[in-house]
């Protein structure tokens, strides 16, 4: 199974990251097939840069995204929010309306 995710770059203590397609059974910052970008998430905004079109073509042959690209992808636009899990769209939700993420479940209970 081919998988979307991040491999790290970057000086101790100073991450950034590539957006690069590799198979599942690889070592985070193993051998890996295509990079699509990359991510730094010490800057203010964070940067993120992907080629969308590599992006969607990896997609479409069946490359699964990691949680974390999955957010990044829906932030830059290349994914429908639908496309995060249930959990992160409720704290996205709830943090939309200015509530804590735990508010809306303690409220239901």
């Amino acid at each position: 199974m081919l998988r979307i995710r991040l491999r790290r770059t970057g000086a101790k203590k100073k991450p950034s990251y590539r957006v690069v397609v590799a198979d599942a059974r690889a070592p985070r910052d193993g051998r890996f097939l295509d990079i699509l970008g990359y991510y730094n998430p010490l800057t203010d905004p964070s940067t993120v840069v992907v080629d969308r079109e590599k992006a969607t073509q990896w997609l479409a042959r069946g490359a699964q995204p990691t949680e974390r690209v999955t957010r990044l992808f829906v932030r830059e636009g290349i994914l429908p929010e639908t496309a995060l899990p249930p959990r992160v769209r409720e704290a996205i939700a709830a943090a939309r309306a200015g509530r804590p993420a735990g508010a809306a479940e303690a409220s239901e209970s």
